[in-house]
């Protein structure tokens, strides 16, 4: 940490508005931004944060390889294709990219067959992790509030963006 870094985290903080949910924190950081609002005084701070993890199935070595072979087809055929821009013959062009396809289908079914024998076991399964908090507050530097605040409220009353739906609890300062 530098010693301007050190200074920053260091100043003081206001809450400029609490929601319950991140995306509605995002947007009313994106509507400061659009406002040539200084959003590198703004932090979002999440409380009571956790991780959900949603299982969405089972894996096994199988499935791994059909996943591989599906990145790996697409891989192949990035491949395939910029090879393939190389070729001004037409058919050579479509067999590159047909080439590029199987193998790199080939090889990522290889690659996660393997890949997957090599846990041995320890993650059998397929998931989807969400980072979550009770309340996202948006902060920002306390010599920049009112500015901010000032910014927020132009925005709502001249029509060119709308207050977040639903998202914001009662808590805007």
């Amino acid at each position: 940490m530098t010693v301007t870094d050190a200074a920053a985290s260091s100043q003081a903080r206001s809450v400029l508005a609490s929601f319950t949910e991140y995306a509605d924190a995002q947007a009313m950081v994106d509507r400061l931004s659009d406002q040539q609002f200084p959003v590198e005084h703004v932090a979002i701070i999440g409380y009571n944060v956790r991780i959900e993890e949603q299982v969405t199935g089972r894996m096994t070595n199988w499935t791994a390889a059909g996943y591989g072979a599906a990145s790996g087809a697409w891989f192949g055929l990035l491949i395939g294709l910029l090879f393939g821009l190389l070729s001004d013959n037409i058919a050579a062009w479509i067999l590159l990219l047909l080439l590029g396809l199987g193998l790199g289908a080939l090889w990522g079914a290889v690659f996660g067959f393997v890949g997957h024998l090599a846990t041995r076991g320890r993650r059998d399964f397929s998931s989807v992790k969400q980072f979550l908090a009770e309340r996202w507050d948006v902060t920002v530097r306390s010599d920049e509030l009112l500015r901010a605040q000032s910014l927020l409220a132009h925005t709502v009353q001249s029509g060119s963006a709308a207050p977040p739906e639903g998202g914001a609890a009662s808590t805007r300062v």
